[in-house]
């Protein structure tokens, strides 16, 4: 690959915006779709094509860490310290306001003895105390293997990046449940996972594509994408022994290509805005990560006592209407918390 050069990111800064919006989409979604077969077919299929339509989220936010992260020189120690603090000490602080969500909505309980306490809220510090955090452990083990795989990237051919990417497409797909039969003995897990987002985000990031009218192929590749993950998670509904979540899969065929061709298409200049929504985008991005671990509790409150979720009028409006609320308030509820005394700016996100 050819050595990094310094290049503008507002695109990237962009791109990482509308990821954060699309995950609380994708959280909004998920009540209305886990009742198929209870609600109107016109609401769950509103709800089916929105979620599909969101399913980029947390590829691109991996590509985008390997786009920021792959193409530096690091020092172990100082890397793993700087990035982990980074992330580790505000997920701490949200894991424990879940665990008293929890306990405030009567999930858990606590009883006289401290240490039976302790060990209840270590367990859920373990598995996640939100449904939202598993993202974080899944990043805090990425951090652990950028060190490695940026070594590997920096110092690969093109030809040898392409090689990583095409074996670890081949072992995504290949091991699909619909084609899990045709699997191998031979163990090929050192190339599965999340790991090929991060060097996919780079060498898309870096790449001069010289296509042309790029941009709208991956907006046509982006719309069949849409339309195979939401036709295809409505199909298998009628077959009870294939996981309901198949094509919603965020490492998987279809959800990596609807990645792709976001990623691509943000990543050629956009028109221009005014200067104040250059203010505001950053503003957010600022706290971009604190938004992620706050916005379920805030959905949580917005449903109950507030009634704003997906009920609010019909799916197609009520969904994107909560996920912006939600994303409007966690941002002031962060940026709140980021301005409390000594430990604020930690804490927050």
């Amino acid at each position: 690959m050819p050595p990094a050069k310094s290049e503008n990111i507002d695109w990237i800064n962009n791109l990482r915006l509308i990821a954060l919006y699309a995950v609380i989409i994708l959280h909004c979604t998920a009540p209305l779709l886990m009742q198929s077969g209870k609600v109107p077919l016109f609401d769950w299929w509103a709800a089916d094509f929105l979620n599909a339509a969101v399913r980029f989220a947390v590829p691109v936010f991996v590509m985008i860490t390997g786009a920021l992260l792959l193409h530096r020189e690091y020092e172990i120690g100082s890397f793993l310290k700087k990035r982990l603090s980074r992330v580790v000490v505000p997920f701490l602080f949200w894991s424990l306001v879940y665990v008293w969500y929890s306990w405030y909505n009567e999930e858990i309980s606590f009883g006289n003895d401290a240490w039976t306490n302790i060990k209840l809220v270590l367990h859920l510090l373990k598995v996640g105390s939100s449904y939202h955090l598993w993202y974080v452990y899944m990043l805090i083990g990425l951090y652990f293997f950028i060190p490695v795989i940026g070594k590997f990237v920096r110092n690969a051919t093109e030809k040898e990046v392409l090689y990583f990417l095409i074996v670890w497409f081949a072992v995504m797909t290949i091991t699909q449940p619909y084609l899990m039969r045709f699997n191998p003995s031979v163990d090929m897990h050192y190339f599965a996972g999340y790991a090929g987002y991060l060097v996919l985000g780079h060498y898309l990031a870096f790449k001069d594509f010289n296509i042309k009218s790029l941009r709208l192929w991956m907006i046509l590749l982006f719309v069949c994408s849409i339309v195979v993950i939401a036709v295809g998670s409505r199909l298998v509904i009628a077959y009870p022994n294939v996981p309901g979540t198949l094509f919603y899969e965020p490492v998987s065929p279809a959800v990596l290509m609807l990645a792709v061709s976001i990623f691509m298409v943000f990543k050629y200049p956009l028109p221009k805005v005014p200067p104040v929504v250059i203010r505001i985008r950053d503003f957010a991005g600022k706290h971009n990560y604190g938004i992620y671990l706050g916005h379920a509790l805030v959905l949580y409150f917005l449903d109950d006592p507030f009634g704003i979720s997906y009920k609010l009028c019909t799916p197609i409006v009520s969904i994107p209407l909560t996920a912006l609320i939600c994303f409007v308030i966690t941002l002031l509820l962060v940026w709140l918390i980021n301005k409390l005394p000594f430990a604020g700016k930690w804490i927050s996100g």
